[in-house]
């Protein structure tokens, strides 16, 4: 009767932890739309067989529609990472304003992404000294908007204790989504063309 008592106690006593995991794949999801959003341009060639493709589209739509009515759909629960809020708007207009500026920048070399998704200035020397100036403003200016972008990704989702793995999801992301000819650095400090 004594261990029932002493069981009983402590199941009494026992508390529940709800552990909340950092939903990775979501983060990187989310991280390619913003990302994407920030470097869009606007050259977007018109395909002459859009109508015939809308067509195909919408056709295969209604087939969806239709067998979705027939068999019910499953959908498995995935994690979800919210990219809303007025200061992520505020901060991705920002810097989607600041990428065609920053764009030559990356083209000839002289900024890079670093190691930890943060721009860099790879050889201050070879800069121009008419564009030092403005290189050094644009990338302050963009470094700040991404970390601010990562704290105000974290709270949006009630998890300020995010950041830092919010930050390390984009770094990649950056260099995943970087053009061709762009720059980063490798974690031992080296750099690399993409």
């Amino acid at each position: 009767m004594k261990k029932i008592s002493f069981i009983g106690a402590l199941l009494l006593t026992a508390c529940v932890t709800i552990n909340i995991y950092f939903p990775a794949a979501a983060a990187e999801k989310a991280a390619d739309q913003i990302i994407k959003d920030i470097q869009q341009t606007t050259d977007s060639p018109v395909s002459p067989s859009s109508s015939l493709w809308d067509w195909r589209i919408a056709f295969y739509q209604a087939i969806d529609g239709v067998l979705n009515v027939v068999i019910a759909p499953a959908h498995a629960q995935q994690a979800d990472l919210s990219i809303d809020s007025p200061e992520i708007r505020r901060l991705t207009a920002s810097m989607q304003s600041r990428f065609s500026s920053l764009k030559p920048f990356y083209d000839a070399g002289y900024v890079g992404i670093g190691s930890d998704g943060l721009l860099v200035v790879r050889n201050a020397s070879a800069v121009p000294l008419r564009d030092r100036t403005q290189v050094n403003r644009l990338v302050a200016a963009e470094n700040a908007d991404r970390n601010q972008l990562y704290q105000a990704i974290a709270n949006a989702n009630g998890q300020p204790n995010w950041f830092a793995q919010i930050k390390s999801t984009f770094a990649a992301r950056w260099v995943s989504n970087a053009q061709s000819g762009w720059w980063y650095q490798m974690p031992n400090g080296s750099w690399r063309q993409k």
